[in-house]
């Protein structure tokens, strides 16, 4: 009697049980590589705003290899030939599509990184477990890049209407609580299809693809742009900028080994793969610990940008359409140089402007095409009689300013 098969099941709390298929993407996931996602937050400080923000990169990692199952699942079901070896490295491609994020998303490539951006972190981690798996990851890394001859796997990965985008929108408005960006992914997946070797949605789907952009734009300005989210960004990135200044003028900082390396290094495109397995011992936990030690420090910078963020005492921060003139940011510094006896570039640290931005919909990067009954293939702005849609693909920009709130 043939011994039945062992399957892996994940309870998510947005999908329900999620079955993990044997073999390689088992392998990923046992990866120490992978399983670093669990300390890292998809939405790095927005839980300071948002409270219950504090899933994991490891949970939408999940999350979209499930979609991308169905998704796939949906598009054989239509007829849509698709391989068993393609099926597993677009599933390979979606599940590390985000490996390369460091702890808190962007603030690392900001401050102690330079010029190297997580999507190149992904695929440098990838390659790495490419040579480990004895190629098995080959496809995947094609299919990730862009290159593979099918265009619509790739668009499955990464693209207007992708299972990224479709898995952290619901899951980020489960746990922050803003039902505006609750969006319907079965819908969206059941209206699937593949025309010309391109991703396309039925018609009758173009009011879920509208739900779907609308929502992104209202996640955008209500959480991912929160201004509140956009300060903590900020100071934690100007954190680890201060401490690797600090550690270049020979101070020996508290932090755990792989963080002292990159405070103490200067690592960039050139040099980053020979750094790739310290990064990889890095997340969330090494930075909090580190910046609970920084608020005693003799630097008054590091200290007090520490406090700001542990005591969630953060900056005062005002948004505006129009830009912020420099007198008024200096009259800032002026008084912070006064009041604490500090350089004007110190006190830079604490008083900055910035521009935060919103596109709800990038035709210009593919766009999200409809199939109309006559086999006509359309833009959803066009296909669309929300008159709303078009204003979506303006960006709009908005200015900010930060600078410490008056003391009582």
């Amino acid at each position: 009697m043939k011994q039945a098969t062992k399957v892996t099941i994940i309870n998510d709390p947005i999908y329900g049980f999620i079955t993990i298929p044997n073999g390689v993407i088992f392998k990923l996931i046992q990866h120490p590589y992978f399983q670093r996602l669990r300390r890292i937050t998809q939405m790095g400080l927005s839980y300071l705003v948002y409270p219950g923000a504090h899933h994991t990169r490891f949970h939408h990692a999940i999350g979209c290899l499930h979609i991308m199952q169905k998704a796939l699942t949906t598009l054989k079901n239509k007829g849509v030939v698709i391989s068993k070896e393609e099926e597993e490295a677009t599933l390979i491609a979606i599940l590390l599509h985000d490996i390369g994020h460091g702890p808190f998303s962007h603030a690392m490539e900001e401050s102690i990184i330079e010029n190297v951006h997580h999507e190149q972190i992904s695929i440098a981690f990838m390659e790495a477990l490419n040579r480990e798996f004895n190629g098995s990851l080959t496809l995947a890394l094609q299919i990730f890049q862009g290159t593979y001859t099918r265009k619509f796997l790739n668009q499955l990965v990464s693209g207007q209407l992708d299972m990224d985008r479709t898995d952290y929108l619901k899951r980020d408005s489960f746990y922050t609580g803003m039902a505006e960006g609750n969006i319907n992914t079965d819908r969206i997946i059941a209206m699937l299809n593949v025309f010309e070797d391109q991703l396309v949605v039925e018609e009758k789907g173009v009011y879920t693809v509208e739900k779907f952009l609308v929502a992104r734009r209202l996640m955008y300005w209500q959480v991912y742009l929160h201004k509140t989210g956009v300060v903590a960004e900020q100071l934690i990135t100007r954190v680890l900028k201060r401490a690797k200044e600090v550690s270049h003028n020979g101070v020996d900082l508290p932090a755990s080994t792989a963080l002292s390396y990159f405070l103490k290094n200067k690592i960039d495109q050139d040099n980053f793969k020979d750094a790739l397995d310290t990064f990889s011992k890095l997340d969330d936990y090494d930075i909090i610990s580190a910046m609970k030690e920084w608020c005693y420090t003799d630097d008054f910078v590091l200290s007090e940008l520490s406090k700001s963020i542990i005591n969630r005492d953060l900056l005062k921060v005002k948004i505006r359409k129009k830009p912020f003139s420099e007198e008024k940011k200096q009259k800032h510094i002026d008084t912070l140089t006064q009041q604490y006896d500090i350089t004007p570039y110190e006190a830079s640290y604490f008083v900055f402007t910035g521009k935060i931005s919103n596109q709800g919909y990038n035709y210009t990067q593919g766009g999200i095409n409809i199939v109309l009954p006559n086999g006509k293939i359309v833009d959803v702005v066009k296909a669309s009689d929300q008159l709303s849609l078009k204003s979506l693909t303006k960006e709009v920009v908005k200015n900010y300013m930060c600078y410490p709130k008056p003391k009582d």
